[in-house]
């Protein structure tokens, strides 16, 4: 590890924290318009859609109790067309409305306890007539009263279990993973205002009320999941003889929750997947489940002709990693000192035991091979002793074929992984997860395997390193393999933009930092050549493009190898021994018979994400009280695009197959004298309206007129918030979100505070001074890669040059916080900052003029606290 005692990074500063002068606001759609004009035809139409609804639900109840079905929980699944500007809680606030889910187009899944609709439909006779408390019915378009219920199935089912869903068998049995919401129509209460009148003990007692209100809010819907998931158990278990799927060797789990939702894997008949779905008022997804598996490993072993120096054991307090995987051959003498044998289990179902940790995997291993590189990073050492940086954890979650058991549910297996190992001896905040879905990730909701990463980054400070999968080299439709797309006449690398090329599950996750990989280098001979010709282009297997909801996927990647492909007819893809020097150099397993202890065999983004955790791992050594945020922030702020995107390429091919680039362990963890990087301190939580200024103090030597040198300015924010999985849009999905935006070039320090506070006057147009041109920018046609911004997802960098003569006395950040789906005042986001200067072609030193003027800076505001 580099030695940062010199060049530590440098504390970044909150100068100030305010209200947020937000901007925005949705415009009214047409068809509202029209509503508004044309009252009695808009009423009589919703009139007449919703009361065909009721007499469905009707008869559907009175056709159930002669057949003797199992009882449904009150209410009446509705789907409505709505403005897509809506804030869909008016139609909980106004119609007692359960909001189920929200969809794209502007449908809105909804239920009613009340089956007759009665608050809805005196609404919508008094609309006719401009009744007072009506106007929202003018955003409401449409209610879907189709008896079959086509789009409401659409919307809920995955496409295929709805192209298979006229033929679905009553007598078959089906495993589905069903996500049922639960909140109810109970809601926060907005938050009083002091009147003028108020005395102080009214307005205490205003204070008690309202808060007495929110908790009995946040009581009632625990409640109500509990209610439900027992009412899925009755419906699904004593009503159709189903099962659902349980978490072994640990606490019983049969359901992930989240704030809004819960989600299950079920087993059930054809005859009760039918009813569940069609007459439970709570559904909003019904998806089959991943095929979870490891890529094909027909790796060609070397001689095991080298001798290694036994490794040294980590420090007693060295940080843990839990390695996620097909389990660890502990004895391996290049990792049997650093393995916490105490603690490795098997989440496996029975037959197998807790205990049958070892790596079965053929012919070398995979989990061995990820321990490997979290503890050696790109190279195993050969050159004397070598201390191992950390602790592996062994969580064996693949059976011996590389296969997830369809009988686990895998997030609530995450769940259980993450909080055995985080609440354990060794507090363990890193995980490695080279676990994936073998088909790239739906887009309709985040997946509850991705939204548990979120929840759980939420709930614990835990960094989770995820790989993005890889594409197979053929497979079935609607997936495609390298042969399938080169076979269609698709080239390399424009392949790997194709939607079948898309992260697999769970890589999707906002919270996870996904690794895609990376090739090492142009390879050709007389029977094979590699896909890349330059160093650090794209492997042809590396999962890729952007995630759901357009966010930047992978953030980083890593070498991990590529394939080689023959010359000729039949095209034959391969990793053939003679390729090696394509391949990363992987602790092997021995398990199957003799073999190297190490070797360049395999490929894979499996591997390429431990070299990222190694990363990690050597950040929380440096700043072990520092949150996991921030250990995220610094390894995509140290990432770089290649050499090779210098040559005019397609930033857009760049930014969706590399995401950030190749993070670098020490731009990670030190300085130079021509690069400083500057950190905020411990989770700063920050809620919705709030605006935190931070200020960078530039030495006059550096903005001096006559310099005019190249400055590469980065900033990278890293933050958390509690994720819904019921909603479409990232500014729904998560409680809170944030964004940030920085000062002009020449900009004073108080007309940036005018923008960016709410309690100054000035806007973005009116300021002085130069825009930095970002590389991405806050939206889509702000920044130089089209399609792309900063802001869509929850770490957000960018980065420009600016000549140094041009730079700010005092470059200044405002991090914002907004308003997500959260109307509790009190919800926050968690975040972590850093920023970076460096002398592109290193004319002079900036380190040490930095560090003074923080530390004026520091001082400064010392005294004019002492002062108040």
């Amino acid at each position: 590890m580099p030695n940062g005692r010199n060049f530590q990074h440098l504390p970044l500063i909150l100068r100030e924290r305010g209200a947020a002068k937000l901007t925005g606001g949705g415009s009214v759609a047409d068809q509202t318009l029209d509503n508004r004009t044309n009252r009695g035809t808009h009423s009589a139409n919703l009139q007449s859609s919703a009361s065909t609804v009721v007499n469905q639900r009707q008869a559907t109840i009175a056709q159930r109790a002669t057949e003797s079905l199992p009882d449904l929980p009150p209410g009446v699944p509705l789907l409505l067309e709505v403005d897509p500007g809506l804030d869909i809680d008016l139609l909980r606030h106004h119609f007692k409305f359960e909001i189920v889910s929200e969809e794209e187009g502007g449908f809105v899944i909804v239920a009613s306890a009340d089956i007759d609709l009665s608050d809805f439909l005196n609404a919508v006779t008094g609309f006719a007539s401009s009744a007072h408390g009506t106007a929202t019915i003018a955003s409401v378009h449409r209610v879907d009263d189709d008896p079959d219920q086509n789009q409401r199935l659409r919307l809920i089912l995955s496409e295929p279990l709805f192209g298979l869903w006229p033929n679905v068998d009553d007598n078959a049995n089906y495993v589905v993973d069903i996500g049922v919401t639960c909140l109810g129509a109970q809601e926060i209460p907005p938050v009083p205002k002091r009147g003028k009148r108020d005395t102080d003990a009214t307005w205490a007692r205003k204070e008690s009320d309202w808060a007495n209100e929110r908790t009995e809010a946040y009581d009632a819907w625990y409640d109500i999941q509990e209610l439900r998931i027992n009412e899925v158990r009755r419906i699904i278990v004593d009503g159709y003889n189903g099962s659902i799927g349980q978490i072994y060797h640990t606490d019983p789990v049969d359901a992930v929750t989240l704030p809004d939702s819960f989600t299950m894997r079920v087993e059930v008949s054809g005859k009760g997947l039918k009813d569940f779905v069609l007459n439970f008022p709570f559904v909003f997804e019904v998806v089959e489940p991943d095929d979870i598996t490891l890529p094909d490993l027909d790796s060609e072993a070397g001689v095991d002709a080298e001798k290694y120096p036994s490794p040294q054991p980590p420090e007693d307090d060295a940080p843990a990693v839990c390695v996620i995987d097909s389990g660890i051959q502990e004895e391996h003498l290049l990792l049997e000192p650093g393995v916490d044998k105490p603690t490795s289990r098997c989440f496996l179902p029975p037959p197998t035991t807790a205990t049958d940790v070892a790596d079965y995997v053929a012919p070398g291993g995979h989990g061995t091979r990820v321990a490997g590189a979290v503890l050696y990073g790109e190279l195993i050492r050969r050159d004397g002793p070598y201390q191992l940086p950390c602790w592996i954890q062994n969580a064996r979650i693949l059976d011996a074929a590389g296969e997830l058991p369809k009988a686990l549910f895998p997030a609530a297996l995450l769940h259980a992984v993450v909080t055995h190992f985080h609440r354990g001896p060794r507090k363990t905040r890193i995980f490695n997860h080279s676990v994936n879905a073998d088909s790239h990730c739906r887009l309709r909701h985040m997946s509850a395997w991705a939204a548990e990463i979120d929840s759980l980054c939420q709930l614990f400070d835990v960094l989770i390193v995820q790989s993005t999968g890889n594409l197979r080299s053929t497979a079935p439709a609607p997936n495609a393999g390298v042969r399938d797309h080169l076979n269609a006449g698709r080239t390399y690398p424009a392949f790997l933009l194709e939607p079948s090329a898309r992260v697999a599950n769970p890589a999707q996750s906002l919270q996870a930092i996904s690794v895609g990989s990376v090739a090492y280098n142009f390879y050709e001979s007389a029977g094979s050549r590699s896909f890349a010709n330059q160093e650090a282009q794209p492997s042809s297997f590396s999962r890729s493009w952007l995630g759901i909801w357009n966010v930047i996927k992978p953030e980083v990647v890593e070498f991990g190898g590529d394939l080689l492909r023959s010359p000729g007819t039949p095209l034959i893809l391969s990793t053939p021994a003679e390729g090696r020097d394509c391949y990363p150099e992987l602790v092997r397993s021995t398990f199957h018979g003799p073999g190297p202890a190490a070797d360049r065999d395999e490929i894979g983004t499996s591997f390429a994400a431990p070299k990222v955790t190694h990363i990690a791992v050597h950040l929380q050594r440096l700043l072990p009280d520092e949150p996991c945020l921030l250990y995220r922030a610094l390894i995509v702020q140290s990432a770089r695009w290649p050499e090779w995107t210098r040559d005019g390429v397609d930033t857009n091919l760049a930014i969706r197959t590399l995401g950030y680039g190749v993070p670098d362990l020490e731009r990670a963890t030190t300085n130079t004298d021509y690069r400083t990087t500057l950190i905020s301190s411990g989770e700063t939580g920050i809620r919705a309206g709030e605006c935190d200024v931070y200020q960078v103090p530039i030495p006059e030597d550096l903005r001096r007129p006559g310099y005019e040198y190249d400055v590469l300015v980065e900033v990278t924010l890293s933050y958390v918030a509690q994720p819904r999985r019921t909603r479409r849009n990232l500014r729904r999905y998560l409680s809170t979100w944030v964004d940030w935006k920085s000062s002009k070039l020449g900009e004073s320090i108080e007309s940036f505070r005018r923008r960016a506070l709410k309690d100054q006057d000035a806007d973005d147009n009116a300021a002085q001074g130069k825009t930095l041109r970002w590389t991405l920018g806050a939206r889509t046609d702000h920044g130089d890669i089209e399609g792309a911004k900063r802001s869509s997802g929850t770490v957000q960098k960018d980065w420009a040059i600016a000549k140094s003569n041009e730079l700010p006395e005092n470059f200044c950040i405002a991090v914002m916080g907004h308003e997500g789906w959260s109307k509790d005042p009190d919800s926050e986001a968690r975040y972590a900052l850093a920023v970076s200067f460096e002398i592109v072609g290193r004319e002079i030193a900036i380190y040490d003029g930095l560090r003074v003027a923080i530390e004026e800076l520091q001082a400064e505001l010392e005294m004019e606290i002492e002062v108040e």
